[in-house]
């Protein structure tokens, strides 16, 4: 599962996710990429459980790109703990998606293979997702 090496906080607050990606909204790398459609978290366990239904259609041909990273943390106290005494621990690291994101991005198969293995990894995501393909592909 990802997350990193080390951050400079322990904890961090919620904040929200609004307005459009501007950053990481083309594809760069491959041929065919999976775009959000809706702002929210992705947990590095979906996205881990994304990849894993992405190189399994595929059968492990060509290359996949994982455009996100799970670098905030979320916290939880205790199950019947009383309010107050601070803040929980952190449990598990989200990436805050915004519409626009390029999640994944793919490069040596076809468009067919491609758009199926797309289809099943945003089965595994919280979000609406949209196959997208780079303006410059010719088959």
């Amino acid at each position: 599962m990802l997350s990193p090496k080390r951050i400079k906080y322990r904890k961090r607050q919620k904040g929200r996710v609004k307005g459009l990606a501007g950053r990481g909204h083309r594809i760069e790398f491959g041929d065919f990429g999976l775009k959000s459609l809706e702002p929210s978290w992705i947990t590095s366990r979906q996205i881990e459980a994304a990849r894993i239904a992405l190189n399994r259609y595929m059968k492990r041909e060509g290359k996949v790109w994982i455009r996100i990273f799970p670098d905030k943390p979320i916290t939880k106290k205790p199950a019947e703990v009383r309010m107050g005494k601070g803040k929980g621990s952190p449990e598990y690291w989200v990436a805050c998606i915004k519409p626009g994101t390029i999640i994944f991005e793919v490069d040596g198969v076809g468009e067919n293979v491609a758009k199926e293995a797309m289809r099943l990894a945003g089965q595994k995501l919280p979000v609406v997702t949209k196959f997208v393909v780079r303006p410059d592909y010719s088959a």
